[in-house]
């Protein structure tokens, strides 16, 4: 008797599910207490106001208003500075 079968089994044929990642609020679109604005892997935007960040790097907005990106420069501690996008929400 054969221990495996004879043809067509894999043991690699698994594959994760997708993350969906990325911008779920663009500029200028409302966003409501607890909406998520963009789910990220790191923290490649950075929360501005009314914005908080989850413990997964997620950006949700804190209160009712308009989203709205911009690049500012900020100092890493070694005192070189780099671009950062922040993402606000201008409360109504």
């Amino acid at each position: 008797m054969a221990t495996t079968k004879a043809a067509g089994t894999s043991r690699l044929g698994r594959d994760s599910r997708p993350k969906y990642l990325g911008v779920k609020l663009f500029e200028g679109q409302k966003a409501k207490i607890g909406s998520i604005i963009i789910r990220q892997r790191g923290s490649k935007f950075i929360a501005g106001h009314n914005v908080k960040m989850g413990k997964d790097n997620t950006l949700y907005a804190v209160k009712d208003g308009l989203v709205s990106f911009e690049t500012k420069r900020k100092k890493i501690f070694d005192g070189s500075q780099r671009l950062t996008k922040v993402v606000n929400v201008d409360a109504k």
